[in-house]
């Protein structure tokens, strides 16, 4: 599978940004290099290979996990008090799409 010039620009947009000839050429050849990649992985036979729904190591069921304790949350107050900018009890931040 080959990705275009075009999809390349057009991934780049969505991401907001601003490709130069050279930049492009480069994303252009690792996003190719990506998906030749994948396709080689999908020639592989898995059919054997069960799904995983969790992933733990050999240990006991609940040693990734940490017992589910109650605790005091920080206030919407607290969380903004070092924001450069708040209103309503959250963040502000400038708008940064403008389509």
């Amino acid at each position: 599978m080959k990705i275009s010039e075009k999809e390349v620009r057009y991934i780049a947009g969505l991401a907001n940004l601003e490709l130069t000839s050279e930049e492009l050429q480069r994303h252009l050849h690792d996003m190719n290099d990506i998906l030749t990649h994948m396709d080689k992985l999908n020639e592989l036979d898995t059919s054997s290979v069960a799904p995983m729904a969790q992933v733990l190591y050999d240990a006991e069921p609940t040693a990734t996990l940490r017992e589910d304790v109650e605790r005091i949350t920080l206030t919407n107050a607290d969380a903004v008090v070092n924001a450069p900018l708040t209103a309503g009890g959250y963040f502000k931040v400038p708008r940064v799409i403008e389509r």
